[in-house]
């Protein structure tokens, strides 16, 4: 608890000592009115949002906790835990993060990867990677064998892994999360048929723009449209930039 207590007094700003015995207020069920209004004594006269805060942050960072030991031990149970991968998983307190973390170690359904690796076409994959100037059209052709007809096929196959092995990179996730962060560009577009209906959004008909830099009233009014049922939003950034980066 003392180790969640101070990640929470870092987070809000708050006292440590406020924050203690906030938490412990909480664990024996008392509710945000009546800590705010009869335990100012303990909170530090905190006010019911400062509680709130700290209540929300509190209980999500036990949710974290809790899914990291549940992360720990199916990555445990399959063998693959090392010393590491159990490092970064302790330290991670970033949700997002710890799901890239652990993605290459989620169970699976049966893939297009799944399927080319049951062909033999793993080695493929790995030898495309190298990227060392090989022809792959050559290298492929010394897979076509069994169910593998032809040398496309291979290069498709190896390409599925290739995907997979790239979208399971936690490396290559944070390096496309940060250009969506810096680059994304936010596009509107009016659902056919709607254009009377939501005239209002008319300036956001045909529209894109740097999320990063839009105003907040901007913003708003495409959430406005698209939850309407006038406009349809989507985020991406520059296509090349992103596969460069990969």
């Amino acid at each position: 608890m003392e180790m969640l207590a101070d990640m929470v007094s870092r987070e809000t700003g708050l006292s440590l000592q406020s924050v203690i015995n906030m938490i412990k207020l909480l664990e024996e069920g008392s509710t945000l009115p009546f800590i705010s209004r009869y335990r100012k004594e303990l909170t530090g006269n905190l006010d019911e949002v400062e509680i709130g805060k700290i209540r929300d942050a509190y209980y999500r960072l036990q949710e974290l906790q809790k899914r990291k030991e549940t992360i720990l031990s199916t990555i445990r149970e399959q063998g693959k835990l090392t010393e590491e991968l159990s490092g970064k998983i302790e330290s991670c307190w970033v949700s997002s993060q710890l799901e890239d973390l652990y993605l290459p170690f989620r169970p699976k359904r049966r893939t297009k990867a799944t399927i080319a690796r049951e062909k033999g076409l793993e080695p493929l994959a790995a030898l495309l990677m190298r990227q060392d100037g090989a022809q792959p059209e050559r290298l492929a052709e010394r897979f076509v064998k069994g169910e593998v007809l032809d040398s496309q096929e291979a290069l498709q196959g190896a390409s599925d892994i290739i995907a997979e092995w790239v979208n399971e990179s936690e490396r290559a996730r944070n390096s496309i999360r940060r250009l969506f962060e810096k680059e994304g560009v936010i596009t509107s577009r009016v659902i056919k048929g709607k254009e009377l209906d939501g005239i209002k959004f008319a300036d956001y008909y045909a529209f894109d723009g740097i999320l990063c830099r839009m105003p907040s009233h901007r913003l708003l009014a495409l959430i406005r449209g698209a939850n309407e049922g006038i406009l349809r939003l989507s985020v991406s950034p520059e296509e090349d930039h992103a596969l460069d980066q990969l």
